[in-house]
């Protein structure tokens, strides 16, 4: 049996939208976007009190890029993944973790926005704003590459490396729209139909994370 311990809209929504999409069973345990998270029972489960944590078969795994890889690997036949020695393993690599660099700054906006409200800087809300655009703007140079069927950010198709850096760019957009970057806005909208997506997403939670669809930047 796999458990997954979720927040809706965290970085765990990664791992929740790969496990639709393996299509295996799974037990999902939603948690609040509060102190539960350092409780000391959840503390057994992920260390630094944060989503994801993952149970399976009596082990327990945290990180959501080692989580996506690992998955990847034990479920290789849904294709999700690129084992060593695949055409496309350096590029899913790359993508998978550097969604990483994209929910950490969505993350400190979350902060700044719904942590501490009126009380977050707005120099550092323009700040991360300004990176969040420059992680769009490597999106929308690798899906502009001129290869052929370029729809997804590898060339042999949709994998864990449109989850992650989907689900990244599904945060993110809750502080920087999408609009000067026509080719991610489209890849976003092709991913974002699948069904995996939509199973994913945080229904009427009472646990989701954002309490509005969009947080403007401070005014100028």
């Amino acid at each position: 049996m796999i458990t997954l311990y979720h927040v809706p809209q965290s970085r765990s929504m990664q791992v929740l939208w790969l496990l639709n999409e393996l299509d295996v069973p799974f037990q999902l345990v939603e948690m609040p976007f509060d102190g539960s998270l350092r409780s000391e029972e959840f503390l057994t489960r992920s260390p630094a009190g944060r989503v994801p944590a993952l149970e399976i078969e009596g082990e327990r795994m945290f990180e959501s890029g080692a989580i996506v890889e690992y998955l990847c690997e034990r479920f290789p036949e849904r294709g999700m993944g690129q084992l060593p020695g695949a055409m496309d393993r350096m590029a899913w690599l790359v993508w998978v973790h550097f969604a990483e660099t994209v929910s950490a700054h969505a993350a400190a906006l979350t902060v700044q926005h719904v942590v501490l409200g009126a009380q977050g800087s707005d120099a550092t809300k323009r700040i991360e704003v300004a990176r969040l655009r420059q992680c769009y703007a490597a999106i929308e140079a690798r899906l502009s590459t001129p290869v052929e069927n370029r729809d997804y950010l590898l060339t042999g198709g949709y994998s864990a490396a449109d989850i992650c850096v989907g689900q990244a760019v599904y945060m993110a957009r809750h502080f920087a729209p999408l609009d000067e970057f026509p080719e991610v806005a489209a890849w976003f909208e092709r991913i974002t139909e699948r069904q995996s997506y939509l199973d994913a997403l945080p229904g009427n939670s009472r646990s989701r994370m954002f309490t509005q669809d969009f947080y403007p930047p401070p005014s100028t």
